[in-house]
């Protein structure tokens, strides 16, 4: 069992099984939009996210990145983490067809990738020291990755090689980048 200091927000039960099975943590769950309309709920995220912080781990779909960039917005103060989990198409074995989108949530995906995406983020690592060099807007537009005539189709292709989710919007896909490597890794990277 790992221990994360920090609260986990996911959107349904079954995610917080699937990560109770792994990880010692708070984990709060939105249910899907009811946390639109959940004063209490907010209060509490809002809570955690001045004393611990919060990890907000949606699944990969359009209804997960609705529910995150709402959590954004929300919480003025404090600390957000963002986990993505990768586009993984397929069916939870509890349903009996597939999502909308086709993509697996939070509690379809194995223990491994989890952990992987946690570490991705920068929340299974050791104390991190402070990047002195992070990936910028400029770093992006400069790179083609934004801004450009095909700057979606080449975020979407390191997105895929990452194994990050393709909704990733440019502002969202730095926030990542500067959390997983360092400007001259991703120079190299795309040389």
């Amino acid at each position: 069992m790992i221990h994360i200091a920090q609260a986990i927000i996911v959107e349904g039960k079954y995610d917080k099984i699937k990560l109770s099975s792994i990880l010692d943590a708070v984990i709060l769950v939105t249910n899907g939009f009811h946390i639109f309309h959940d004063a209490e709920k907010m209060s509490l995220i809002r809570y955690y996210a001045k004393t611990t912080g919060v990890i907000i781990l949606t699944d990969s779909d359009t209804a997960g990145f609705k529910i995150r960039h709402y959590l954004k917005g929300a919480v003025h103060e404090g600390k957000l983490y963002h986990v993505y989990i990768p586009d993984i198409y397929g069916k939870e074995r509890r349903k009996d067809k597939p999502s909308a989108e086709g993509k697996l949530g939070v509690e379809g995906i194995d223990k491994k990738r989890l952990l992987e995406a946690f570490g991705k983020a920068g929340i299974l690592a050791e104390e991190a020291p402070e990047k002195t060099d992070p990936i910028t807007k400029l770093d992006l537009y400069e790179l083609g990755l934004s801004g450009g005539a095909d700057s979606k189709n080449r975020r979407k292709a390191l997105q895929k090689k990452l194994g990050l989710p393709e909704l990733l919007s440019a502002a969202s896909l730095l926030e990542v980048l500067n959390t997983m490597m360092t400007r001259e890794e991703l120079l190299k990277m795309l040389a």
